[in-house]
């Protein structure tokens, strides 16, 4: 039985078609599958894999972690170099106010994290969120997702949940003194690489500041360089009360945080004691890949060229079939006339050796999302084999209303 009957019989699927691509290994900006088909990874593994895959630097922190020691015991009792050193990096390159960090496995941890936190500094229960939001999809963050059709199968979800319109400044009026947080994607990933309107978040902020309600500020996706600049907060004059990280912060290992005040983070440790805890959350070979990872970003400063490349993208992909490119940086969304159009597209790209998908919240979008590490050699080739597949599909639409 080979690899792909075995994928189907062991594996828990998460729909009815998964793209059960096989892949044997992988390096920079390429994955290769058996026989040696290259493809070219405009995805990073859904914004995972900033620094490209087995970045040399990450490889050889994990090689090292896992010989010195793994794990020890649960998170937040023993004192463990690779947790220290990489909280200490991260809050070296954060504002004042973000000195406190909490390790966890993922995205979803952190938001969970995030929400218990805010409920137990404020006291207060109410959240708010925005539609078309995506959190991740344990209990409480699938409750503050902004899509009803994701979360109906899974019912009753957290009470207390209040969505409302990004980047409508009237709406904020219903943030109120009940209102423990706001958690909000800086950029809105999942609805389709959504920025927000100027000035909206410095409103939310003052709004949020106003009701004493904690903002939550979800860069799991927009992070770490993705967007242009090391947080995505940066360019639009606000900082958060909780930052939540995962996904490009671990170089492709498992790893999440959410980042706080002293103060306020101080409040999980009594009444009760032990108030959140976590087995393996900043597993040491976890951190040391995360430190590395997050090093050579720094040092190489990859958000500007995420910037370089995102004006090359944009002055490249222009096509009558595509409605418009939103985004910052390398994450970012085109716009089709509808999902059955996308997804021609996006499969005949595969066959080319390219790998892209859709948006869950857009999927008229493709996702434009590689490695920070990307040249502009091999922007102009993904741009060459998108416009081509473009062509061929505009002419085959062409023919058939032709012919029909």
């Amino acid at each position: 039985m080979n690899h792909r009957q075995l994928f189907y019989n062991f594996l828990g699927q998460t729909s009815e078609a998964p793209l059960a691509i096989e892949i044997e290994r992988a390096e920079g900006l390429y994955m290769y599958g058996p026989g040696g088909k290259e493809y070219l990874d405009l995805i990073s593994g859904i914004s995972v894999s900033n620094v490209g895959h087995c970045h040399p630097e990450v490889v050889e922190a994990v090689k090292k972690q896992a010989e010195t020691y793994m794990h020890l015991m649960v998170y937040g009792e023993f004192v463990q170099s690779p947790q220290v050193q990489l909280a200490q990096f991260l809050i070296q390159n954060l504002p004042e106010n973000l000195e406190n960090v909490f390790l966890v496995n993922s995205g979803s941890e952190a938001i969970e994290g995030a929400m218990k936190l805010a409920k137990r500094y404020t006291g207060r229960s109410e959240i708010v969120a925005f539609k078309n939001a995506y959190h991740g999809s344990t209990q409480g963050s699938l409750s503050i997702m902004g899509n009803e059709a994701m979360k109906n199968a899974f019912r009753p979800l957290l009470p207390d949940v209040r969505f409302l319109e990004y980047n409508n400044t009237e709406q904020l009026s219903q943030i109120s003194p009940g209102t423990a947080c706001v958690v909000a994607e800086t950029i809105q990933g999942e609805a389709g690489a959504i920025v927000p309107d100027p000035g909206f978040l410095k409103q939310l902020r003052k709004v949020c500041d106003d009701n004493g309600a904690l903002l939550i500020l979800d860069e799991i996706q927009a992070g770490c360089g993705r967007s242009g600049s090391l947080w995505a907060f940066e360019q639009f004059g606000v900082v958060p009360d909780i930052l939540t990280l995962a996904k490009g912060m671990g170089g492709g290992l498992p790893i999440g945080a959410f980042i706080s005040s002293r103060e306020i983070m101080h409040t999980l440790t009594h009444d009760p004691v032990l108030g959140h805890i976590t087995t393996f959350g900043g597993n040491a070979v976890c951190a040391a890949a995360a430190l590395a990872n997050l090093k050579v970003i720094v040092r190489e400063k990859l958000w500007e060229n995420a910037a370089r490349q995102e004006k090359l993208f944009r002055q490249m992909l222009v096509h009558p079939k595509i409605k418009n490119i939103r985004g910052k940086g390398l994450l970012l969304a085109l716009e089709f006339a509808d999902f059955n159009e996308n997804k021609v597209i996006i499969d005949k790209l595969i066959e080319k050796g390219i790998i892209s998908d859709w948006f869950l919240f857009a999927p008229h979008c493709l996702r434009i999302a590689p490695p920070l590490i990307i040249s502009e050699n091999e922007t102009e080739k993904a741009c060459a084999i998108i416009l081509e597949t473009l062509n061929e599909t505009y002419m085959s639409t062409a023919l058939t209303k032709e012919n029909g």
